[in-house]
């Protein structure tokens, strides 16, 4: 095992563990954290900024755990302008971590962000770490396969990622897809749903809604009153955002085999009702119609009306009478590191000490 001295960039590099090299992809969405929910809402906003700063700390802890090639998805300027300042450090070329950029047109569109998954997984990367709301894990989690995805939250809603200091994800990223961590011991599967309209399927890692909007317009949903039935994978009773609908209704694991079926309904038409904070800022009072458990692998058809469906809290899916909509719980959802498990066993199988003059 060897010392680096050249803060911060890292400290121990755990390189004699494993003869296992890794490919690790970071995909930080320029766009999370700004989408309309901030006019409608008092939700902050998430600078790029301090972005770029995180995805410079993830590369640390990927260097501590003995991972050099790291490849980061380009964008128009946002995150790649004070990434390129903060990489051209001379702490970071003298670490002797390996940055390079995905080569692919930016057409700063949600498009980037499947095409730069589908060639870091090409590349060979065994970790993604995702910096996003639930939109952007989506996003990933629809090409990533069976590769892991460390979820760092920098979105408006957040169910999904976690907030995680970045230095401490890229360690436990680095554990991971070097090999010195299990799977079992460090990634979980995570449910989702699939959604088909006429046969044709899209996912959601946390919920889809059923609103009454007849467009998808601006996308994200912010209008309570229109909202008509809910589904989610897992729901947390300290949840933001629609799942928290859910959660305060009745709190899903996200290792429990089963999910929730939520009908609301106007006030006039229900004496049941829910106080849910459904976005940063905004808490609304929402009539329940009623609500059950979903169980996996179940396709649910919904009635005949026009709508549309939000998925992870955007409208995605226009649909009228003539469309047959069904949503179905599916287990096999997509793999994360569980960084608090693979910093556990880390410690416990001592992965990370080093003796200095001695043996152990």
């Amino acid at each position: 095992m060897t010392v680096e001295r050249h803060l911060p960039w890292a400290c121990i590099i755990v390189s004699a563990l494993s003869p296992r090299p890794a490919t690790v992809g970071i995909i930080a969405n320029p766009a999370s954290g700004r989408d309309i929910r901030r006019l409608t809402s008092r939700a902050s906003v998430f600078p790029n900024a301090e972005k770029a700063s995180m995805v410079v700390r993830a590369i640390a802890g990927l260097r501590a755990a003995g991972v050099d090639d790291v490849l980061i998805m380009p964008d128009s300027g946002g995150i790649c302008g004070p990434l390129f300042r903060m990489m051209g450090d001379a702490g970071a070329s003298a670490a002797g971590a390996h940055p390079r950029f995905v080569d692919m047109p930016v057409r700063s569109e949600a498009g980037d962000t499947l095409r730069a998954t589908e060639l870091m997984i090409a590349a060979g990367a065994s970790a993604l770490i995702v910096l996003g709301g639930d939109g952007t894990h989506r996003a990933v989690a629809a090409r990533s396969g069976l590769v892991p995805l460390l979820a760092l939250s920098t979105g408006t809603n957040n169910a999904f990622p976690e907030m995680r200091e970045a230095t401490i994800a890229g360690l436990a990223a680095g554990l991971v897809a070097r090999g010195l961590v299990p799977p079992t011991a460090g990634v979980r599967q995570n449910k989702r749903l699939r959604v088909s309209c006429d046969g044709k399927e899209d996912i959601a890692l946390v919920d889809a809604c059923v609103t009454r909007h007849n467009y998808v317009g601006s996308r994200a949903v912010w209008d309570i009153a229109e909202v008509d039935e809910l589904f989610v994978t897992f729901a947390g009773a300290d949840a933001i955002g629609l799942s928290s609908i859910a959660g305060l209704l009745e709190p899903v694991a996200r290792a429990a085999p089963h999910g929730l079926h939520v009908r609301c309904a106007p006030f006039d038409e229900t004496p049941h009702r829910v106080i849910a904070p459904i976005a940063p800022g905004l808490v609304s009072e929402i009539g329940i119609r009623d609500y059950a458990q979903f169980a996996p692998r179940r396709r649910h058809v919904l009635a005949a009306r026009s709508g549309t469906i939000a998925l992870d809290g955007e409208r995605e899916i226009e649909f009228g009478p003539d469309n047959r909509i069904d949503v179905e719980l599916d287990p096999n959802g997509p793999l994360t590191i569980d960084v608090s498990a693979t910093l556990t066993y880390a410690a416990t199988h001592r992965l990370l000490r080093h003796y200095i003059g001695g043996a152990a």
